[in-house]
């Protein structure tokens, strides 16, 4: 094939000698599986290793400390500075290398926020002195320990390169030391490490040059900036044009991201959360790749279309383009784009991937039930016998399942009560913050078709036609109904469901009170707020539920603030009349008035409805919300283990 879709996102790119096969680079993300010395173990390596599989030219280790002692923000960093490291961080470089892409590793040191480092009794370090909101005392910098700092950089890039490395990317972004002493805000000091852009800059300059010394020149350094701060009082493009001005030449990649991830105002700016466009900080790296000579430029954040990275390379906003999450939902984009085989499973920004890391420690995606196993799926099982399988439900579980039992080898029947498949998600269509959402659903369908399952719509599975169809096993994924309170006023002409407004906003009139602050209330008065309408949120709980999603849910309160949205908590409803909802709280009764009442308040597991089909067929599993209300991340992974251990015997 001569003509190629993508050739610019698929031209090589050489970086002081070294010949990269595309222009995707793996982002850093941060590390989940250690030992107790903070050595990579084997499902540390399947994790980076899948994405090399996947095509991507460079993958980058992400969260790997200079300095244990002072510099880890958590127990979760690799440590550079133990040379007991050696043979595992290697055999974490060869399972990258092995397939092709040029391994990388993150240099970092998290200064001020080096929690996990203070939790252990050491001292917290940062150009200025203070005392950070956990009671932990930082002190400021003296010369001589900046420069100790520049020296282990220097020693943990030369360790990198004999543990097999291609590459370094010095984490100079988001918040952390080299940050802390660029940013005008935590850099307030008077001597040569401050004042002026020139001399706030100067760390990651002497940095750059420290590393380049230790690994020589024939040996690719890429850091990481903030084109700005995002944040008021931090510096803007202008000056991350500056910064970038002098770091040119020092080394070869320039890594443009955004914002910081210790300001929880701007971590969704950081990492770009579903209400903010596809691409949304690539105007950083572009404006910065005008002003740099010597240095290429690479962009990050809310990366997952081809097509549109494609047009980032094409136009010369960036030389490369840093992908994070779009290669957690797809390992496979980068070959997926290059061949045209297949649709790349393109990332929704729901968060989950990161809200399970912080939260959980482990690497997981809402649509991609195989990241966080990479072992375990390493190699297909085959079934011992091929079943026939009927599934029960075409939403977002009853696909997964279908779409795994096909590719198994299955004989496998779908069948959904209503006339598309996508089950209660579909309400949601016209969201334009869930346009994501939409298209995986779209993508599941396609894929559904494509892998040989017989789909039946407008079908409803009853004992009845079990016995019709004699499968071997049922699949059970029949959703759940919305909960709807046991109030005075809840049958009122002025009151709907979630779903209903969904479908036909128009309903809503022009002020709205949505009783229930989980993600689905929410997210509704995020939509109806975007539509002009005035909202008002009525929660019972001293809290908006995040249903479990930290981030996604830092995203909503944000979001929500944006909005103007109103968000009443620790308020029971009282009655519904026709002229809204009468809640209580701590100040007594207050009537909200709103043209429609809608209630969000939680859903109910179509259980009755699964167990009259469980004795239907010999085996018999039951599936995602009929179980128990579940998120799209537990519904898909339930969904595809259930499946793939079907056929065993």
């Amino acid at each position: 094939m001569e003509k190629l879709k993508y050739p610019h996102l698929f031209s090589p790119i050489t970086l002081a000698g070294t010949l990269f096969k595309n222009r995707i680079f793996a982002s850093p993300t941060g590390t989940a599986y250690m030992s107790s010395q903070h050595y990579p173990i084997q499902e540390t390596n399947a994790y980076y290793e899948r994405k090399a599989i996947g095509g991507a030219a460079s993958v980058c280790v992400g969260d790997a400390v200079v300095c244990s002692k002072h510099g880890r923000f958590n127990n979760g960093h690799i440590v550079l500075d133990d040379p007991g490291a050696l043979s595992s961080l290697s055999r974490l470089s060869d399972a990258i290398t092995r397939h092709g892409a040029v391994a990388s590793i993150e240099l970092s040191h998290s200064g001020s926020h080096a929690h996990s480092s203070a939790r252990e009794g050491n001292q917290l370090f940062g150009p200025m002195e203070y005392v950070t909101e956990a009671g932990h005392k930082v002190e400021a910098m003296t010369e001589e320990k900046i420069f100790e700092v520049i020296e282990q950089h220097a020693a943990a890039a030369l360790f990198a390169k004999q543990c097999g490395f291609g590459m370094v990317t010095i984490h100079g972004g988001h918040g952390w030391l080299l940050t802390e002493f660029m940013s005008p805000v935590s850099n307030r000091r008077t001597d040569r490490w401050g004042g002026s852009p020139e001399n706030r800059c100067r760390l990651a300059v002497e940095v750059c040059k420290a590393v380049r010394k230790a690994v020589g020149p024939a040996f690719p350094i890429e850091m990481r900036i903030s084109g700005s701060e995002c944040n008021p009082g931090g510096y803007d493009i202008d000056e991350g044009v500056a910064i970038a001005k002098q770091l040119d030449g020092h080394l070869d990649l320039i890594h443009v991201s955004a914002g910081s991830h210790e300001v929880w105002d701007v971590f969704t700016v950081t990492h770009p959360d579903m209400f903010l466009p596809d691409g949304v900080n690539v105007k950083y790296a572009a404006e910065i790749k005008k002003h740099v000579k010597q240095s290429a430029v690479a962009t990050v954040g809310a990366l997952a279309d081809p097509a549109l990275m494609e047009e980032i390379i094409a136009s010369g906003q960036a030389d490369v383009v840093e992908v994070a999450r779009g290669l957690i939902a797809d390992p496979d984009l980068p070959n997926k784009a290059r061949s045209g085989i297949g649709e790349v499973n393109k990332c929704m920004r729901c968060l989950w991937c990161f809200s399970s890391h912080m939260t959980k420690g482990l690497f997981a995606c809402s649509i991609n039930p195989v990241i966080g196993a990479e072992i375990e799926n390493k190699w297909e099982i085959q079934p011992a016998g091929k079943k026939k399988i009927l599934v029960a439900g075409g939403g977002v579980g009853g696909m997964q399942a279908a779409i795994t039992a096909a590719k198994r080898g299955h004989s496998v029947t779908l069948c959904e009560m209503s006339g598309k498949l996508g089950g209660v998600l579909n309400c949601e269509h016209d969201v334009a913050f869930k346009k994501p959402l939409t298209e995986y659903l779209e993508r599941q369908a396609r894929l559904l078709k494509s892998c040989g399952a017989k789909v039946i719509l407008n079908t409803q599975v009853t004992p009845e036609l079990a016995r019709e169809l004699s499968p071997d096993v049922i699949i059970a994924s029949l959703g759940s109904r919305a909960f709807k309170p046991d109030i005075p006023g809840i049958d009122g002409a002025n009151v709907f469901g979630a779903e209903e407004i969904y479908l036909d906003p128009g309903k809503a009139g022009g002020k709205v009170v949505i009783l229930g602050g989980g993600l689905v209330g929410s997210e509704l008065a995020i939509y109806l707020a975007g539509l002009g309408r005035e909202v008002e949120i009525v929660e019972m709980a001293p809290a908006l539920g995040d249903g479990g999603n930290r981030l996604h849910g830092l995203a909503i309160r944000l979001e929500l603030g944006r909005k103007k949205v109103a968000v009443n908590l620790s308020v029971t409803a009282k009655e519904i009349t026709d002229k809204g909802l009468i809640g209580t709280g701590e100040n007594g009764d207050r009537l909200f008035e709103a043209d429609a009442v809608i209630y969000a308040a939680g859903q109910v597991p179509l259980r009755d409805e699964a167990d009259a089909l469980r004795f239907s067929a010999p085996e018999f599993y039951q599936i995602g919300d009929c179980l128990a209300a579940k998120n799209i991340a537990e519904t898909t992974r339930q969904a595809f283990y259930t499946t793939r251990d079907i056929g065993r015997f």
